[in-house]
């Protein structure tokens, strides 16, 4: 049995699932595309090749063995992109949550079945039909569980809009003894400068009480002052537009004091290393093409 366990976004990272780039499928259509950045690089000419993809995420899980951690990989579906585990399940407390993801990318479970099967079927909770989680807008943070969400009114207008209000109130309602705090993000199809399209894609907390924000993926401008209130404003790096779109806020952390970042990333990465974390960077920004980056990878299991 595969042991689960989830507190935090930070604590000793002992077992993970991480996304594989074989049988990417090739290029997609502007049809099959699910997030604008995407549709760019398809529009440019520039969609990264499974080639660049498959060398970035084997190192990446390089890194992740140096300190290690149990890595575990996705089953190889034919033509499937199956980079972004972070989606398709995710773990909180030592619960093993399945959710109802983008009809697109359903086929992206499959891979990840065998895994999900060797965890005690009791701890393994199947969402309910009506709501949509995608899990890189859900972060369990201590007392509080952090979710990134659109209204419905959105939710029915945004390709990336994935997780709904019925998603919240399931959280609520399966995880009792936190706080859930949701966030609305701002959502663009076309725009992906003006597309929060999860929660990891605009914040993320770092170490035992810092955070990486950038003000402008949050709807509501009470949203990003709570965060700023709750970790202090001396804690938190803030990113610019630009910079979340590049992906500044989805970095990794092997524990609280090791974050694994993209190497392109100077501004960031010198502010965390002024700040005492231990920076491993690696080359992701092929990766980044597809709107997801080195958290957007990943599938916790276990972290002490």
């Amino acid at each position: 049995m595969i042991k689960i366990n989830i507190p935090n976004e930070t604590s000793l990272l002992k077992a993970v699932i991480l996304g594989i780039g074989e049988s990417l499928g090739g290029i997609p259509t502007l049809a099959e595309a699910y997030d604008p950045k995407s549709r760019e690089h398809i529009l440019a000419g520039t969609f990264p090749t499974e080639e660049s993809v498959l060398g970035e995420i084997e190192a990446f899980a390089a890194v992740l063995k140096k300190y290690d951690v149990q890595v575990y990989r996705p089953r190889n579906i034919e033509d499937c992109n199956q980079v972004f585990s972070r989606d398709i399940g995710f773990v909180i407390d030592g619960k093993c949550i399945v959710p109802n993801i983008l009809e697109k990318r359903s086929k992206e479970t499959e891979g990840i079945k065998h895994i999900f099967e060797q965890i005690d079927p009791e701890e393994v909770v199947f969402a309910p039909i009506n709501t949509r989680m995608e899990g890189g807008d859900v972060m369990p943070w201590n007392e509080y569980l952090f979710v990134g969400y659109s209204k419905e009114e959105d939710f029915q207008k945004y390709e990336v809009s994935r997780t709904n209000a019925a998603g919240v109130s399931f959280l609520q309602k399966t995880f009792p003894n936190r706080t859930v705090k949701a966030f609305e993000l701002k959502k663009s199809d076309t725009n992906a400068k003006d597309n929060a399209l999860h929660l990891d894609c605009c914040f993320q907390p770092i170490g035992i009480n810092q955070a990486i924000i950038y003000k402008g993926g949050f709807k509501n401008e009470s949203d990003y002052d709570f965060l700023v209130d709750y970790f202090g404003e001396e804690n938190i790096i803030e990113i610019t537009r630009d910079e979340m779109y590049e992906m500044n806020s989805n970095v990794f952390s092997i524990s609280p004091k090791v974050i694994v970042s993209e190497k392109s990333f100077i501004r960031l990465n010198t502010a965390l290393r002024k700040r005492g974390f231990t920076v491993e960077e690696v080359k992701y920004s092929e990766t980044s093409k597809m709107e997801g980056l080195l958290r957007c990878s990943t599938l916790p299991l276990l972290r002490e």
